[in-house]
C-alpha cells in the first residue's frame, strides 16, 4: 500500500465507504428511526428553509412527507407563487398546504387580526386530522408517494406553528396536545417564533435556535425571488 492510499479501516469509516454518492430513483420506503420531535425557532432567517430541506431529504429516501404551514402570509414584497411550492409539486413523496394569508398578526399591515386567529385555529384542527391519519397508517411500511396526506405520512412539518403560539392565536397547551397526539413512528417538526419556546424543553428531542447575525432587511433590502420566496 502506497503512502497516498488510505488505509482500508479509514475508508470503512467514511460515508459510503469512500464511494462518491450517486442519485438513485426514488422508491417508496419506510424509515427505521423516525419518531422524534424537532423544534426550530429563532430570530434568524432559515427556519422554514431548514425544515423544508430536511423534508426534501426524507422524500429523497422514499419517505412520505407533508408540510402544513400556519400564518405563512408574508409581506407585500412576497409574491403569491413561491419557488418551494413549485419544487414540491415536481417531487414525489412531499406535499404542502398553506392556511395563512397576506400579512402577519400584530404587524399593523392591514390584514385582519380575527382572520389570523381563525386560520390558526383551523390549522390546529387540520394538524390533529393529519396526526390522526398518521396514527391510522402503518408507519413501519412504505407509503404511496402520490397518495393524499389523509393516508398518512412519515414526517409532518408544522411550519410557523410556534409563531401562532407565540402570538397567542393558539396556546402552549395546544402545542403540547399536538405532541401528545403524535404516533410513535412519526417525525414531528415544529418551527417558527422569535421567542424561545421553553415550554417545549422537556418534550422535544431536538431544539435548534436559528440566530440572526446580520440580515440585509436591516438595510432596507426587500424579499428576493429565489431566496425568500
Amino acid at each position: 500500500m502506497s503512502d497516498n492510499q488510505p488505509a482500508e479501516s479509514a475508508i470503512e469509516n467514511t460515508p459510503g465507504q469512500g464511494r462518491t454518492p450517486e442519485a438513485q430513483r426514488i422508491e417508496p420506503s419506510a424509515p427505521e428511526e423516525f419518531g422524534l420531535v424537532q423544534v426550530w425557532w429563532g430570530d434568524g432567517k432559515g427556519k422554514t428553509t431548514a425544515t423544508l430541506g430536511m423534508g426534501v431529504r426524507a422524500a429523497g429516501h422514499g419517505y412520505r412527507v407533508h408540510m402544513l404551514q400556519f400564518m405563512k402570509g408574508g409581506a407585500s414584497s412576497v409574491e403569491a407563487v413561491r419557488g418551494e411550492y413549485n419544487a414540491i409539486e415536481a417531487l414525489p413523496g412531499i406535499s404542502y398546504e398553506n392556511l395563512g394569508h397576506y400579512g402577519w398578526h400584530g404587524m399593523a399591515d392591514g390584514s385582519d387580526e380575527a382572520d389570523h386567529e381563525a386560520e390558526a385555529e383551523a390549522g390546529l384542527d387540520r394538524a390533529h386530522e393529519l396526526l390522526e391519519a398518521a396514527t391510522d397508517a402503518d408507519l413501519d411500511a412504505p407509503l404511496d408517494l402520490d397518495a393524499p396526506p389523509e393516508d398518512g405520512m412519515h414526517m409532518l412539518i408544522l411550519d410557523e406553528v410556534l409563531y401562532a403560539a407565540d402570538r397567542g392565536l393558539i396556546s402552549e397547551d395546544d402545542v403540547h396536545g399536538l405532541i401528545d397526539a403524535k404516533p410513535d413512528g412519526l417525525e414531528l417538526v415544529l418551527s417558527g417564533s422569535h421567542v424561545e419556546p421553553s415550554y417545549l424543553e422537556e418534550r422535544a428531542d431536538l431544539i435548534t435556535n436559528v440566530r440572526k447575525m446580520k440580515h440585509p432587511i436591516d438595510d432596507g433590502q426587500r424579499a428576493r425571488r429565489g431566496t425568500e420566496f
